[in-house]
């Protein structure tokens, strides 16, 4: 995806800020547009505001969609919140954001200039997120997953989960219910929240399922070239229940799971001790 353009009505506020910061964020690899059904000009408190971040947009204009080759554009991005937005046609990936018209009327200039830095910083955070999908060129290829929450009240928890899932608890005890949804590739836990210490394999708050033991390795291998935290390598582990795993903490220092079940030969290698078994030499070291 390398072509972007940015849509509203006039052409003159949301959509030329958004391309002014999607050039400074994204970056001279992507080319980018802005238009609208109806231009007019661009607005002078949208100049204003963005050359306090040092961008230049007098030298941008208002286009008509009309100007735009849609051939070749690959996302178009519409910004209108309270108006119509301009409607294209053909193969092209759409986003929306919906963000109020910072030129719309108000008390005083001044207000009327807050609104649009509020305006332009909201663009540039939704830019840092764009950037962020885009840059992934490496995946994994999840084949289910696996949720956990915290229930101060566990039978009431049941409830309320069984009307929303549609479906009863698969399994459960005192200390937790287990729902699982095979069409929804979900296993969803409740837990229950009574001060009591949970065993440390119970206390992550996302699992993600792969197909078998060499894409839990190719995991850890990915989360080594990412620079992700690893916080426990590859292994093979018995107690409980039989996984290969892997162990990532996200950039927020949330536990994530990364596990594969194993196949009836694998586990009939189970040793008697139940050690765990490291994958990787990493791990092993």
């Amino acid at each position: 995806m390398k072509s972007i353009l940015f849509l509203c009505v006039a052409n003159s506020a949301r959509s030329q800020m958004a391309e002014g910061l999607a050039r400074q964020i994204l970056g001279s690899e992507y080319t980018i547009q802005s238009a609208g059904s109806k231009p007019s000009s661009v607005h002078p408190l949208a100049i204003q505001a963005m050359s306090e971040l040092g961008i230049d947009t007098a030298v941008q204009r208002s286009k008509s969609v009309q100007e735009i080759d849609l051939s070749q554009v690959d996302l178009v991005i519409t910004l209108c919140a309270e108006e119509v937005c301009p409607v294209v046609s053909g193969p092209l990936q759409r986003l929306h954001w919906p963000l109020s018209d910072p030129a719309a009327p108000a008390e005083s200039e001044a207000a009327q200039l807050a609104n649009f830095r509020i305006i332009r910083e909201q663009i540039a955070g939704r830019l840092a997120l764009l950037k962020a999908s885009l840059e992934v060129k490496a995946f994994l290829q999840p084949e289910e997953f696996h949720l956990s929450i915290r229930s101060t009240d566990l039978p009431a928890s049941v409830a309320f989960y069984t009307s929303l899932l549609g479906a009863p608890p698969k399994e459960w005890t005192h200390r937790y219910a287990i729902f699982y949804r095979p069409e929804l590739q979900v296993n969803f836990v409740i837990l229950v929240n009574d001060g009591q210490e949970l065993h440390h394999d119970t206390l992550y708050h996302l699992g993600v399922g792969v197909q078998d033991r060499q894409a839990v390795i190719e995991a850890e291998a990915l989360a080594e070239r990412q620079n992700w935290l690893i916080h426990q390598p590859a292994r093979t582990t018995w107690r409980g229940t039989p996984l290969h795993e892997l162990w990532l903490k996200d950039p927020d220092g949330n536990l994530i799971e990364i596990y594969a079940r194993l196949t009836p030969e694998e586990l009939a290698q189970m040793p008697e001790d139940q050690a765990p078994l490291f994958l990787t030499k990493g791990g092993a070291a």
